[in-house]
């Protein structure tokens, strides 16, 4: 695995510009049950995509098969996992998607959530979830992008 991320946003000019050519991912794994459902959403998100990179959207259940399926050709070592949450990032966790380092780059503002750096607000459900993935050894990494300092230590 290349890079295992949560944003808000999933596939915009930050991935496109810094975390695929940073990483050198040949395929982008979006994990969203709605986008998963959603036709018209992925040929939308799709057409940002760069064509020499690949572009999966898949429910959250299915991320492990997914992964597990592209491991005998060596392509799961250059994948890009984009989440919308970090609830979503557990359930693929607990759904059998290991991953040993999560990057934490957008996780909006809204009313009840806690700004702990620029570009992430945490609600107590989302604290929770990261603390859990922490406990099970997972490196939490708070970048927006590949250059900035880690901004917190959670």
């Amino acid at each position: 695995m290349t890079l295992v991320r949560i944003d808000n946003r999933l596939i915009h000019g930050q991935i496109i510009e810094t975390w695929l050519p940073h990483t050198g991912a040949k395929t982008v794994i979006v994990s969203n049950d709605a986008l998963a459902a959603d036709m018209l959403q992925q040929e939308i998100m799709s057409l940002a995509i760069p064509q020499t990179i690949s572009c999966i959207f898949c429910s959250i259940e299915q991320l492990a098969d997914e992964i597990e399926e592209r491991k005998d050709s060596g392509e799961s070592e250059s994948i890009l996992v984009l989440f919308s949450s970090c609830p979503d990032a557990k359930r693929a966790y607990e759904c059998g998607f290991g991953f040993e380092v999560l990057n934490i780059g957008n996780v909006h503002y809204s009313p009840g959530k806690k700004q702990i750096s620029p570009s992430v607000a945490l609600s107590d459900d989302d604290e929770s979830c990261l603390k859990q993935l922490s406990q099970k050894g997972v490196e939490l990494d708070f970048r927006c992008v590949p250059n900035d300092p880690i901004q917190v230590r959670f």
